[in-house]
């Protein structure tokens, strides 16, 4: 009996790329990962030492370093290979460089054959998203962006260290794009089932004067505030990948807000934005439209906007 196993590769091998691999491959998400890079000695580095965390973890999962031309066969490909960030920028500036790049390793991967899902990590991520939907020519399912997924986790431990609960008892949700743009249906938003306008107004000793702005700027400025810090982000944003890439793999039906194609929903077509999504083995298996406030409702639209403008460049 042939048993299907599953395998991921990975575009780029440096700190994203290389912590999405030991991500994957220490929770055991997959049968096999695939490390791809320009410097082919720096994902021979990588995979030979991620094989030798084998011992010590629950499953054997196959490592190695790889080409566009083992890409055929896998069922996710991750991209993470952008423009190297430069002092100053935002995520949208770094389009016109990410641009080429991305053009440069989509077309190889497409000629391989491939026909699985890819998860896109590379920056500005919904502009990039919708790039390759329209290079690879794959249905719009089946390419998922990162976006506001690491935003509303990072959103998540804000409010659970301010009210000090597990962030995981936290329910909200950043949407839009991935940067500067992106907004909160606080009207949404829940801590143990219970609205969190009423935990503030049930502690006012505590809470009183908390500003909802400064919180979705503190979420905002997070990744630049590790950035300026250490250099790069990558534990939370490859932690991020790999339970999308876990939902897919494993069929979860999990929903989690990634940057997807809306086709109609909350009224907008044909861009790429962050917003809560049921994922499966089909990849986005439909968008979750969340009932927000007039208010909110316009400022998820002018987010878009934003992401609008900058994909009309591409």
């Amino acid at each position: 009996m042939f048993v299907n196993k599953s395998k991921v590769a990975i575009i780029g091998s440096g700190a994203v790329g290389s912590a999405t691999a030991f991500s994957l491959v220490t929770q055991g998400v997959c049968d096999e990962v695939v490390l791809t890079d320009l410097n082919p000695e720096k994902a021979v580095g990588e995979a030979m030492d991620l094989q030798h965390c084998i011992e010590y973890l629950n499953r054997n999962v196959k490592v190695s370093a790889g080409t566009y031309a083992d890409c055929g066969n896998a069922d996710v490909i991750v991209i993470t290979a952008s423009a190297p960030y430069i002092q100053g920028q935002n995520r949208l500036d770094m389009l016109g460089a990410s641009e080429k790049i991305i053009k440069s390793i989509v077309d190889p991967i497409m000629k391989s054959g491939f026909d699985g899902h890819f998860v896109v990590i590379s920056n500005p991520v919904d502009v990039i998203s919708y790039y390759i939907y329209k290079l690879s020519g794959l249905p719009k399912n089946q390419i998922i962006g990162t976006g506001t997924a690491l935003d509303t986790a990072r959103l998540k431990c804000i409010i659970a260290k301010k009210i000090d609960v597990d962030p995981r008892s936290v329910h909200c949700t950043v949407m839009g794009e991935h940067g500067d743009s992106q907004m909160v249906p606080w009207s949404r938003v829940t801590v143990g089932g219970k609205d969190f306008f009423n935990i503030i107004a049930d502690n006012k000793e505590r809470l009183e004067g908390t500003d909802l702005d400064e919180l979705m700027k503190e979420t905002a400025e997070a990744g630049w505030e590790i950035l300026h810090r250490k250099g790069n982000t990558n534990y939370g944003i490859a932690t991020t990948a790999s339970g999308i890439i876990k939902a897919i793999l494993h069929d979860e039906n999990k929903i989690i807000p990634v940057s997807t194609l809306l086709c109609g929903e909350y009224g907008e077509e044909n861009v790429f934005a962050g917003v809560p999504a049921v994922l499966n083995r089909n990849g986005v298996k439909e968008v979750v439209e969340v009932r927000m406030t007039e208010k909110e409702l316009e400022l998820f639209k002018k987010s878009v906007a934003v992401i609008r403008e900058f994909t009309e460049k591409l």
